[in-house]
């Protein structure tokens, strides 16, 4: 029996909805899995020349390499699936992502091959990167094509949600290993969670080539095809027609990356290097924090649906300024039931007022035929000049407050004040393609 129009509308959402989550599952998994790799083993085994300082900021610094090619690979891909469709260029982001992290997890270390072990551990850092820069941009673009109005909220903050369940499993493959004994661990047990996502994504594959492409795509294509010089080159429209939108997109999501990569990333080096808490523990914190996050965000977004998305990121973004000292003063304690509250609160309300609503806002603001490409420039820039460098400027900064957190308090802070700042600016462009989310101040 043939489906209706409406149970095969279903059929779209529920499959644009698992393809897209299970997408964002793995962009997190990879980029947590290495961020938690990085604050605990990756010096031990490509940096083991240098001091242990020296080995932490090496490795931050391959961090953060991964996010500096997430802009090109962001424009890239987004160009082609703007132009070509969402799904192929969904298919290629998660291929180059897959292959990334597993070669990560084969690589000979500094003590079989010497230089070019972190040589090559750069160039799959940054094949990872150049995948994920198109892939959360493809997966709002999808999600929120194929849901209905009144839901995009809800829709769009589940792949915010599915990045704390990749910080998740990412954190449980870490903790699993970290109990090995740290001959073995050095050796070969750090290899099995990057080895580990094979098995995802193998399934992203499979069930990103069933995918159709969105009905509010096909229509812009067709209207494309009707006017010569529209669709052709995406940025360039961008940057010569929604010039403010890029720019204050790009600024709003600077506290959530700041927060979500000092709460996983961040964090584990803080409480291992510094506070001398063992690693389990501070893993152990970090899954309960990211269980927190796992149900913010899909809250914080259906109460975007209900009362708007700036509102939401406004009142998070401000909260989470306040809260950037206490969040460090109860780390500080050393006491891990203090320690796990603080992160929980951090996750829950900071992670998900900023994360969950941020899929909306940005879809928003950019008409179909260059949303795509619009949200990539907008999130991967942030992502390279904030998301990747945080954990090294961190920990640059509690090195030069001599152990304290203080500076790193003050740093989240001005991120979340820029996050304020950006949506207020959103809210004055009343002749916007996405008018709704700037009239929802009143």
């Amino acid at each position: 029996m043939s489906q209706t129009p409406r149970s095969s509308h279903q059929t779209g959402i529920r499959k644009a909805v698992v393809a897209s989550v299970i997408g964002t599952i793995i962009e997190w998994f990879d980029y947590a899995l290495y961020g938690a790799a990085a604050g605990l083993i990756i010096n031990h085994i490509f940096f083991p020349e240098l001091s242990a300082l020296a080995g932490t900021v090496a490795s931050f610094a391959t961090f953060a390499i991964g996010f500096i090619v997430r802009p090109l690979g962001g424009v890239l891909i987004a160009h082609f699936g703007d132009r070509f469709g969402r799904k192929p260029a969904l298919i290629f982001s998660i291929s180059l992502m897959g292959f990334g992290t597993v070669a990560i997890g084969l690589l000979p270390g500094y003590a079989q091959i010497g230089f070019f072990a972190p040589a090559l551990l750069v160039m799959m850092r940054m094949v990872q990167g150049f995948g994920a820069g198109a892939e959360y941009a493809g997966a709002v673009t999808l999600v929120y094509e194929y849901s209905p109005v009144r839901q995009r909220g809800f829709y769009t903050s589940l792949l915010q949600s599915s990045t704390v369940v990749g910080i998740l499993f990412a954190s449980l493959a870490f903790l699993g290993v970290s109990h090995l004994p740290e001959p073995a661990l050095i050796s070969w047990g750090w290899r099995l969670p990057f080895l580990s996502s094979a098995v995802l994504f193998v399934i992203a594959l499979y069930i990103r080539k069933q995918l159709d492409e969105t009905p509010e795509y096909l229509s812009a294509v067709q209207k494309a095809e009707r006017d010569r010089n529209a669709h052709k080159l995406p940025l360039k429209e961008l940057l010569t027609r929604y010039p403010k939108q890029l720019a204050y997109g790009f600024l709003v999501v600077t506290g959530h990356n700041a927060n979500i990569y000092i709460l996983s990333a961040f964090t584990l080096s803080y409480m291992t290097n510094t506070l001398g808490i063992a690693k389990p523990q501070a893993l152990t914190a970090l899954l309960y924090a990211a269980l927190c996050g796992v149900i913010g965000a899909p809250f914080m977004g259906w109460l975007a649906d209900k009362f708007g998305s700036a509102k939401i990121l406004i009142l998070s973004a401000l909260f989470t300024a306040l809260f950037a000292f206490p969040l460090f003063a109860l780390l500080d304690t050393r006491n891990m039931l203090w320690i796990t509250t603080a992160m929980c609160i951090g996750f829950a309300i900071g992670f998900g007022g900023m994360a969950g609503p941020q899929g909306l806002l940005l879809a928003n603001i950019f008409p179909t035929e260059y949303r795509f490409s619009g949200i990539s420039v907008a999130r991967e820039l942030n992502s390279m000049l904030i998301a990747g460098p945080t954990p090294l400027i961190c920990t640059l900064l509690i090195e030069a407050a001599g152990g304290r957190s203080l500076y790193v308090s003050a740093y989240l802070a001005v991120c979340c004040l820029v996050t304020l700042f950006a949506v207020v600016k959103l809210t004055r462009y009343e002749n916007s393609p996405g008018r709704a989310v700037f009239t929802e101040l009143g």
